[in-house]
């Protein structure tokens, strides 16, 4: 059945000064990563070999192609997109680290959106290094949603039978409550309902919603954002057929045994949602961008230029991604065949 289809996996390579490389080539290097997958990473040849000496992983054996057509579908691919040497400054931000980066995915992109690829995992970037006249963006997540045309991406945080999604996401936290409107959180809900229902394969998902403010505003006395933006929103999605719950204080839902009632849960800002997810998930979660025609997924970390080129940075949740993405681009094609007249009857 096309449920397990081998997928294309395209990973970018990320800030080349950073972690990127390693915890790719980590993770690649157990086989069991592509038995079900084939990898394709976005980079060099030679920036591979150089970062498989410096780290010390002679056994890492890749296949180097110039096109993704040319993967070999039993190998770890490494797809040439440049072909200059680069100079490797570990744990420092560099303007080559920036370019490379935007390099690795721009063409990673482009396969995804000719079907080259069928996933793609991006490995950590560094938000200020990699800006220009072509990446104007917070992060992947706002580059993705304008290069797709999407108006309403959504970031999902995964970890097991945790799911956490974002209102407002890469934002600052003085224009948080600014943003947030009864039509934005409902929009949100709307995507993350259908994300839990065609990439998780979610039946009736049950969502949890966050207050914005302590205590959920103390009945006005700090905010009243609850009770004149997120209720109504809520209240308007159940009207629309979502099994959405809340606004719970957000200081205690994570720590409550409540919030195993829910298959997600909406938090209203950045920090708000990833402190804690982070805290019960930090190796091994991952970073799902619903609402694009794409399936992308990242792990739940940055460039960590602290311990760049150490040789001691987890691979987990790179590998974590790589699964994640394999599993939802499965669910969305299982949905999609299960959605599709299944009563079709020839006269």
């Amino acid at each position: 059945m096309s449920r397990h289809k081998k997928l294309r996996v395209g990973i970018t390579c990320g800030d080349i000064n950073g972690i990127g490389i390693e915890i790719i080539l980590k993770a690649l290097s157990d086989s069991r990563v592509y038995e079900h997958c084939t990898p394709i990473i976005y980079a060099s040849e030679g920036l591979v070999k150089q970062q498989k000496h410096e780290l010390k992983l002679d056994g890492f054996h890749f296949h180097s192609i110039d096109a993704a057509e040319n993967a070999d579908a039993n190998k770890v691919n490494v797809l040439n997109v440049w072909k200059d040497e680069v100079k490797l400054e570990f744990g420092h931000s560099t303007s080559a680290g920036g370019e490379y980066a935007f390099k690795s995915l721009k063409a990673a992109v482009e396969d995804i959106a000719s079907t080259k690829i069928d996933v793609l995992v991006t490995a950590p970037i560094n938000k200020k290094n990699i800006q220009s006249e072509e990446f104007n963006f917070p992060g992947h997540t706002e580059f993705l949603a304008a290069y797709a045309n999407e108006d309403n991406p959504l970031m999902i945080l995964v970890h097991n039978e945790l799911r956490v999604a974002l209102v407002t996401g890469h934002l600052p936290l003085e224009q948080v409550a600014s943003h947030i409107t009864k039509d934005l959180i409902l929009t949100k809900l709307q995507v993350f309902a259908k994300s839990l229902t065609q990439d998780f394969g979610i039946h009736r998902p049950k969502i949890a919603v966050l207050g914005l403010n302590p205590h959920n505003g103390d009945s006005g006395l700090l905010g009243e954002e609850e009770s004149r933006i997120i209720s109504p929103a809520i209240e308007k999605s159940k009207e629309e057929g979502i099994l959405t719950f809340g606004p719970f204080a957000a200081d205690g839902f994570f720590g409550s045994p409540n919030r195993k009632n829910f298959d997600g849960v909406l938090a209203m800002y950045h920090d708000q949602g990833l402190a804690p997810f982070k805290a019960l998930a930090f190796e091994e979660g991952v970073n799902f961008t619903a609402g694009l025609p794409i399936v992308r997924t990242s792990p739940d970390h940055g460039v960590a230029y602290d311990i760049a080129g150490k040789g001691i940075a987890s691979e987990v949740s790179l590998r974590q991604a790589i699964l994640t993405a394999c599993d939802i681009a499965n669910e969305r094609t299982h949905y999609r065949e299960i959605s599709s007249n299944p009563l079709s009857i020839s006269k």
